[in-house]
């Protein structure tokens, strides 16, 4: 029999689908905008190649436009998968630590509290197959499968630069408090989102990444300091770097 009422339910179904997820984007939105801003610069921005993107971060100045909730979910996303591939780690034989003996997360704070970090997890023990030296800082990523693939094949330092980055800080600050993560290589764990695959992969402590990053995150500070603006990191407000900028505009509409 001919389904005569197959395009107005579909059509309900469409508009139901729509509301739904507006209603999940808007609050998404209201929640995030509800949030504190940091007051700080973040270990885990400090690779982002642009001065000015960072000083526009640090003194909280507007972005274009709102993070959409497609985005806020894809933050949220990755957030939930880290503590599930934080779950198969410690269920294969790992102990990873989130928090000191004092309840607090382990993680960084200098420059007056001004530059900080956190880290996704101190290893203090694996499965003893495995030739891995501890205590070592724990980081996970989760990315599409170009994104992952990219990272497999040229790893960590070419592919995702400011994961690197990050990573370096992390071992460079933390060495007085858990003496041992400087010298061990990290653990750097991807997610594929896509296809649920894992990738692993060790990281040697680069003293040049960690001082260049730390060099970086003074001069911003110093320039916010005395009113300065940083220059643009390009004169091409089309250039990949400007393209997927959250103040693009804001930038460009400034004279220098």
């Amino acid at each position: 029999m001919l389904d005569f009422n197959h395009g107005a339910c579909k059509s309900k179904a469409s508009r139901l689908n729509q509301a739904v997820n507006t209603l999940i984007d808007a609050s998404l939105q209201q929640h995030h905008q509800q949030q504190p801003e940091r007051s700080y610069l973040g270990a885990s921005r400090l690779g982002v190649a642009c001065s000015r993107a960072l000083q526009y971060e640090y003194t909280h100045t507007p972005r274009d436009q709102l993070y959409s909730g497609k985005t806020l979910r894809t933050f949220e996303l990755g957030h939930a998968l880290e503590e599930l591939t934080r779950k198969w780690l410690q269920q294969a034989g790992f102990v990873i630590e989130t928090h000191d003996a004092g309840g607090q997360a382990y993680g960084f704070s200098v420059a007056g509290g001004r530059i900080q970090g956190h880290v996704d997890g101190i290893i203090r023990k694996v499965p003893e197959k495995l030739d891995f030296q501890v205590p070592a800082i724990w980081e996970c990523k989760t990315m599409n499968a170009k994104s992952w693939k990219q990272l497999v094949e040229k790893g960590v330092k070419v592919a995702k630069p400011v994961y690197a980055v990050q990573i370096a800080l992390y071992q460079a600050y933390l060495e007085e408090f858990i003496p041992g993560v400087l010298q061990n290589p990290a653990l750097l764990t991807a997610v594929n989102k896509d296809t649920s695959e894992l990738h692993h992969e060790l990281v040697l402590f680069d003293a040049a990444l960690a001082q260049a990053a730390s060099d970086k995150a003074v001069q911003i500070l110093r320039a916010t300091e005395v009113g300065e603006t940083l220059p643009r990191i390009t004169q091409d407000p089309e250039s990949f770097d400007c393209r997927f900028c959250d103040w693009q505009q804001t930038c460009w509409q400034e004279s220098v």
